[in-house]
């Protein structure tokens, strides 16, 4: 459905419900708004425009009421996605929507079986079906609506550097940046090495991973952006439990092997086109560092075993 133009003149009735359950409550909402997302917020939204799409019912009787039931039902559901996602969460959600406006706007993509979300220009858009404006009106900014939005937007410039998406940020944010240094320090404490360096090489990773999931041929889990922190912190408490299992923290010798083989001290996560010695995942020793790699393929499979054949690589 193609866009239509405003509405040159409302009715009366309509007129007078916009302007008692909107237009007077628009101020406030703005506010509780802006104070949910810590930023100053706006609404942005023209009633003759909206009427253009009002089929029979709640939004062609009482449009103003309509609009303010969005705008409330987006508070809602960004307040719980502030409760979730916390201050980093919130910064990036106002990073990525920079122009710090919500809209209502027509679903003319179709993309949407009633009401969901996008971001344009960045601004946060409310969008409704065809025939379906008023329907589902606290749906819009659900969730899995809001972080599929988020995630699809474009990502704030980082010059040349591969650019992580939402998805993957969030979850490095959790599942990683949280617990690396304790990690680090269990592995440190194992190899004698208080020094000791881990690059999880999450730039790296997103880029290959994101080559094979375009590539169609369905051979990577389709989740793969959702649990890249959680994956890659697993394939280091992996190595830190291998570490144990061939009894580093006991063996001067093992650790002195260690140090001489990694003379550089540092360990780095990579995804490599093909493994030498295992299937699914393996570990290697290039240029005095330690790689734990997998292929796109195998990413996430069998992630314990990674450093399994450490000993036979020293």
């Amino acid at each position: 459905m193609s866009k239509l133009p405003p509405v040159e003149k409302l009715p009366l009735v309509l007129r007078k419900n916009i302007r008692d359950e909107w237009d007077s409550k628009k101020a406030d909402l703005e506010k509780q708004l802006s104070d949910v997302l810590t930023v100053p917020w706006t609404v942005d939204v023209n009633p003759n425009q909206l009427y253009a799409y009002a089929a029979d019912g709640y939004a062609k009787e009482s449009l103003g009421s309509c609009i303010a039931s969005y705008v409330t039902g987006a508070i809602y559901r960004l307040r719980e996605y502030a409760d979730h996602a916390g201050e980093q969460g919130l910064k990036e959600l106002n990073t990525i929507c920079h122009a710090h406006v919500l809209t209502i706007d027509l679903d003319d993509a179709k993309r949407f079986s009633y009401c969901g979300a996008d971001i344009h220009e960045g601004k946060l858009r409310i969008l409704f079906a065809p025939g379906h404006l008023g329907t589902n009106i606290d749906d819009a900014l659900n969730r899995e609506v809001l972080l599929k939005a988020l995630n699809e937007a474009p990502a704030p410039s980082s010059g040349d550097a591969v650019t992580l998406s939402f998805a993957a940020r969030s979850d490095i944010r959790k599942e990683w940046e949280s617990k690396a240094e304790e990690i680090r320090a269990q592995i440190a404490q194992i190899l004698d090495k208080p020094d000791i360096k881990i690059n999880p090489n999450f730039e790296d990773t997103f880029a290959k991973l994101q080559e094979e999931s375009k590539s169609g041929k369905g051979d990577i889990r389709s989740d793969w952006e959702t649990v890249l922190g959680n994956f890659t912190r697993l394939y280091w408490e992996g190595l830190a439990n291998q570490l144990k299992y061939q009894k580093f923290h006991e063996d001067d010798l093992l650790r002195e092997g260690f140090h001489e083989a990694v003379e550089t001290g540092e360990i780095t996560f990579r995804i490599v086109d093909k493994l030498k010695y295992y299937s699914y995942c393996e570990c290697e020793i290039e240029g005095g560092v330690l790689y734990i790699q997998c292929t796109p393929k195998t990413w996430g499979v069998n992630i314990d075993d990674a450093a399994q054949g450490l000993v036979d690589r020293l």
